[in-house]
């Protein structure tokens, strides 16, 4: 089977990879969890899961019946690590929404008129109307990380860009938009075991991008990126919540409860949803670099 980028991943996974990093995805057994300083031991249960998962999508879309009866809207932002989960959290957000009020954004790289516009201007026109709730997989913040770490942007820019963004995110929350940021995080062992995984599946290998591949060389300087960029845009009117997401399942199950609990939507079950595990998901003083 030929492997995506000639199997650049596997040859820094065997070549430049970290000693311990390396030692780390060797040693393990399937299903052990990869970051030492994780707070759980072992991955949450399948069964305990299913049962979570089941009860908090009824929620869902109890929060989506109150946001179209309503006029509600809802606009959710996930920004992360490569292969920290992003897109797999969506999907459990919205796999029992009613898809006509319940989309993604995922912009692919600017056209020439977009980079000539106004940064935030392509982002806007996908806010929600009213009734709807909009997932940004990925978002405005690519300006604070990738396109600061890759040189997509001058410095300039990229200042700028942060004496705006609290601006434009207080218009939003102004404007009546219900506005979540999350950031998710994973350990640099747990990455690169993805990415492993991904280049070896056919099914999974179109997630994989060249700027995947080089990033792995970079963790360091995307380190020093996302953690000036949550300090810098982080405020009580729009906070960043942080959700380690060594354990994907308890990653998502922690997402979908921040956000049910932070919404006063009707015939809400707040036993149905369960607690937030602060363990994992709080501000930005749980990442962890």
């Amino acid at each position: 089977m030929d492997l995506p980028f000639d199997g650049a991943i596997t040859k820094f996974f065997e070549e430049e990879a970290p000693n311990p990093i390396r030692d780390a995805i060797g040693c393990a057994e399937k299903g052990d969890i990869l970051n030492p300083d994780y707070p759980h031991d072992e991955r949450m249960k399948r069964k305990a899961y299913d049962k979570d998962i089941e009860a908090l999508q009824i929620e869902l879309v109890k929060m989506q019946a109150w946001a179209k009866e309503t006029g509600a809207r809802v606009a959710i932002v996930f920004e992360g690590r490569d292969a920290a989960g992003k897109g797999g959290t969506i999907k459990r957000f919205r796999e029992n929404l009613n898809p006509r009020g319940a989309r993604v954004v995922a912009l692919s790289k600017p056209t020439e008129t977009e980079a000539s516009q106004w940064y935030f201007q392509r982002y806007i026109d996908h806010l929600p109307a009213g009734g709807e709730i909009v997932f940004y997989d990925r978002s405005w913040y690519n300006r604070g990380v990738v396109e600061h770490v890759f040189g997509f942007c001058t410095g300039d820019q990229r200042a700028h860009f942060f004496t705006q963004v609290p601006q434009f995110e207080q218009m939003l929350v102004d404007e009546g938009i219900h506005l979540f940021k999350f950031w998710l995080n994973v350990g640099r062992a747990e990455q690169l075991n993805r990415f492993l995984d991904r280049e070896n599946d056919p099914l999974k290998q179109w997630k994989l991008s060249w700027i995947d591949v080089e990033g792995l060389k970079k963790w360091d300087a995307y380190s020093d990126a996302i953690q000036e960029t949550l300090a810098k845009s982080h405020s009580d009117l729009a906070p960043w919540t942080v959700i380690r997401s060594d354990d994907k399942k308890r990653s998502r199950i922690n997402a979908i409860r921040h956000v049910l609990h932070a919404l006063d939507y009707a015939r809400k079950d707040k036993k149905s949803i369960g607690k937030c595990d602060d363990q994992i998901i709080g501000g930005p003083d749980i990442w962890d670099a």
